[in-house]
């Protein structure tokens, strides 16, 4: 099992290096984070003996419970990638570094206060719902300026870029052009030189799809069953509203 993680590691960042050499980019400017929602602690030991160390989970209750298995580790840095509640949000905040799904001013004024109360700050990527489909979380992409703006004014949120997802079993095509719209979206907020805003991440691209994420501009692609495979509980088990947010 460990050499499968493994090899599976060296696939994909192999995937990545003829996906940057195909648009031109650098691979030291794409992030391999490894999705591990139900990924037991052993196989996460297994990518680490590897030399990976960015994680993502989904589910709050699942990070409180690896975290101290995991984080006697050098250098492991864990992300929130999952829809976040706002009564989850102190837990969250414990753990990671960056949180990547925020899609919401009410989530984004909760986390402030328990920043606040902490006397912390916290990196943030503002979540956009780029495939308009209704069973996805994310701020819809006509309102997604006016959310950063409305996020940068909560002084203990860091805004470093966005997140999305490509349109779920898609065409290349239909993926591309939701990556496309959040860059598109990327250079809107840009123009707006907000004081307190960056945009140097995009967060886009997963198991199915982080080839074309790279060659439209992904800076961190969230990577789960292409490494792990597949995993051992259904996606409903995660969900109950059966959305992904890496695979």
């Amino acid at each position: 099992m460990g050499n499968l993680v493994e090899e599976n590691l060296k696939t994909v960042r192999q995937q990545m290096e003829l996906a940057c050499q195909a648009s031109g980019r650098n691979i030291e400017d794409v992030k391999l984070l490894l999705a591990t929602k139900t990924v037991p602690p052993e196989k996460m030991q297994m990518a680490i003996q590897a030399g990976e160390t960015l994680f993502g989970e989904n589910k709050a209750q699942e990070l409180r419970d690896k975290f101290p298995l995991i984080q006697e580790d050098d250098g492991v840095e864990w992300h929130f990638i999952g829809h976040l509640q706002t009564n989850k949000v102190k837990e969250v905040v414990k753990y990671v570094t960056l949180i990547h799904s925020l899609d919401r001013l009410k989530l984004g004024q909760a986390l402030h206060h328990q920043l606040l109360k902490e006397n912390k700050t916290m990196d943030i990527l503002v979540q956009i719902n780029t495939s308009y489909e209704e069973s996805k979380f994310g701020a819809a992409p006509e309102t997604a300026v006016e959310l950063v703006e409305q996020l940068a004014q909560l002084e203990t949120l860091n805004v470093k870029g966005l997140m999305t997802i490509g349109k779920l079993n898609a065409t290349n095509d239909e993926t591309r052009h939701c990556f496309r719209l959040l860059r598109l979206i990327q250079a809107q907020v840009m123009e707006k030189k907000l004081p307190s805003v960056e945009m140097d991440i995009l967060s886009m691209g997963m198991s199915g799809d982080f080839k074309v994420a790279i060659e439209e501009g992904a800076t961190i692609i969230r990577v789960g069953t292409s490494i792990f495979g597949q995993r051992y509980l259904p996606d409903n088990y995660y969900w109950n509203e059966n959305v992904l947010q890496g695979d």
